[in-house]
This record gives structure tokens, C-alpha cells and sequence, in this order.
């Protein structure tokens, strides 16, 4: 809206164009273009992804790798998307009579940016709902077979599950702990696996308990009192390695999680802002053309 003066010094009032600055259908257009070029970018990555990936031992790429891989792959879904999609919407908008270059400029690219606003929206909601649909379907899996097992588990059900087993243990591991481990091997396998998840739980395994776990080791192998105690520390030491790796394979699928979050949000960032140079670009181009028809040839 401006003021202008007429002929005779009086101010002229404003006019305002009733028509909206905002033109939807090169919008959704340019969306929905978007929005097709990423489902078959997004599937033709999972396609070359799950080639990195295999159930055999040693023949997958690492969790690093895949991550980074995919976010690169991100980046490129919405270079390639998100400037489609916003030239599409420049192009296919009119020309606006009467209005400055500036703001012109302005509004192609703020076109391009709700439409790849809309087309990031609908894919995004598109994911969540297919993973949801996937993880629906595996907790189902998951909970039939825990109520199987647990159907199974309570004929058997015992005083030995409860949490405090391991210290009722304790209360009662006899003074002679050798007579006390042959007396039943069913007993004292429980016993043992009671003691190893309680220092897996803990951290830390007693020494008290270690030597009571070689005093069983040593009554049911037949193994003497120091070669009882070696092969104990042996499998302790075995556990703690097992528990290492399992904290270093947490550790790198988090930084590749972590490193996929942060490469995805560069990529969103970057698709956005080639949607607005595609949507900018592609209405001058839309102008210089129309002014190259209107213009008289001499």
C-alpha cells in the first residue's frame, strides 16, 4: 500500500489490491512434485542401503558408515526434491502487474518455501506413519511371545525368581560350601546364574562370591581350589569383555544416530533454502519469457 499526491497537493488514498499475494496452486504443485521425487529417491536409497547391510558376520558395512551414508544421501533427497519442487512453483505462478522487482523476488521465494514447508510435512508424516505401522507390528510379535513364555514360565514359577533370591543365598550358603554345591547340581546351577546377574547388575562381582563360585566349580568338575579359581576368573574376565563390546557397539550406533540427527537437520536447512533460489529463479525466468512474447519486434 502507498500514498501518493494528485494534481491539486491533496493526498490520494491508498488502494489495496484485493487480490492475495499468495497463489496456492503453484504451491501444491511444486509440493506435490517434491513430494514424488523424494518417495523415489527415499526408496531407491533404501534399496543400495539394505546392500550394505547382510546377516552374515564380517559382510556388513559399519554402523558409522551406514549412518553417515544415509545422511549424505538426505542431503541429496532434498537438493535434488526441494529444487524441483520450488522451480516447478516459480514457473507456474503468474505474473504479477504492478508490483516492485523486490518484492516480487520476495514472494517467489517465500512460494518456494511453503511449498517444500508442505511437501517436508507430508513426507515426514508419511515415515511415522510407516515406521509406526512396522513397530505396532513387532511389539504385537513381541508381546505374543512373552505372554507364551510367560503362560510357560508360571507352572514353574518359584521362590528362586523372586529379586531378593540372591541375598536369600547368602542368608543361607552353608558353611561347608563344598557338601552344600554337590548336594543338588539343579540348585547350584540357579544358584550361580543368581550370583553372575546380580554382579552383572551391580557391576562388580564379590570376592566372597568368587571364591564361593570356584568352591562349586572345583565340587562339580573335580578341578583343584586354584584351577577352580583360574578358570572362574577366566569366565569373569570373558563377561567383562562381552559387557565392553556391548557398551562400544551402543557407543558408535549412538554417534551414528547422532551424527544422521544432525546431517538430517543440514539437509532440511539446505532443501529449504534451494526451494526459495528454485522458486525465485524460476519466476524471473516465467517473467523474462512472457516480457519476450508481450514485447513488439521492430
Amino acid at each position: 500500500m502507498s500514498v501518493s499526491m494528485t494534481d491539486s497537493g491533496e493526498i490520494a488514498t491508498p488502494v489495496e489490491s484485493s487480490k492475495s499475494a499468495m497463489t496456492w496452486g503453484p504451491i501444491f504443485g511444486g509440493a506435490a512434485a517434491a513430494i514424488g521425487v523424494t518417495l523415489i529417491l527415499l526408496l531407491l536409497g533404501s534399496g543400495v542401503g539394505l546392500t550394505m547391510v547382510s546377516p552374515w558376520s564380517g559382510q556388513s558395512s559399519s554402523l558409522s558408515t551406514v549412518g553417515v551414508t544415509a545422511a549424505i544421501w538426505l542431503v541429496v533427497v532434498q537438493w535434488l526434491s526441494s529444487g524441483l519442487g520450488g522451480y516447478i512453483t516459480g514457473r507456474l505462478r503468474t505474473k504479477w502487474a504492478a508490483v516492485h522487482t523486490d518484492e516480487v523476488f520476495f514472494r517467489d521465494t517465500a512460494h518456494g518455501f511453503i511449498s517444500w514447508a508442505l511437501a517436508t510435512i507430508f513426507v515426514a508424516g508419511f515415515l511415522a506413519s510407516s515406521l509406526t505401522s512396522l513397530a505396532g507390528a513387532g511389539a504385537q510379535a513381541v508381546g505374543s511371545a512373552a505372554t507364551a513364555a510367560g503362560t510357560a514360565a508360571s507352572s514353574t514359577a518359584s521362590t528362586s525368581d523372586l529379586p531378593t533370591a540372591y541375598f536369600t543365598d547368602a542368608l543361607l550358603r552353608p558353611e561347608q560350601a563344598r557338601a552344600g554345591a554337590t548336594s543338588d547340581d539343579t540348585a547350584a546351577t540357579a544358584e550361580v546364574s543368581r550370583i553372575l546377574l546380580n554382579g552383572a547388575a551391580a557391576g562388580q562381582i564379590p570376592d566372597d562370591d568368587k571364591a564361593y563360585l570356584a568352591t562349586i566349580v572345583s565340587a562339580r568338575t573335580g578341578l583343584s581350589e586354584t584351577d577352580a579359581r583360574t578358570r572362574v576368573d577366566t569366565v569373569l574376565k570373558r563377561i567383562d569383555d562381552a559387557k565392553v563390546a556391548a557398551q562400544k557397539a551402543a557407543d558408535e550406533a549412538r554417534k551414528a544416530a547422532s551424527t544422521t540427527a544432525l546431517l538430517g537437520a543440514l539437509s532440511l536447512l539446505i532443501g529449504a533454502f534451494i526451494a526459495a533460489a528454485a522458486a525465485a529463479y524460476g519466476g524471473s525466468q516465467r517473467d523474462e519469457e512472457e516480457d519476450l512474447l508481450v514485447t513488439p519486434r521492430i
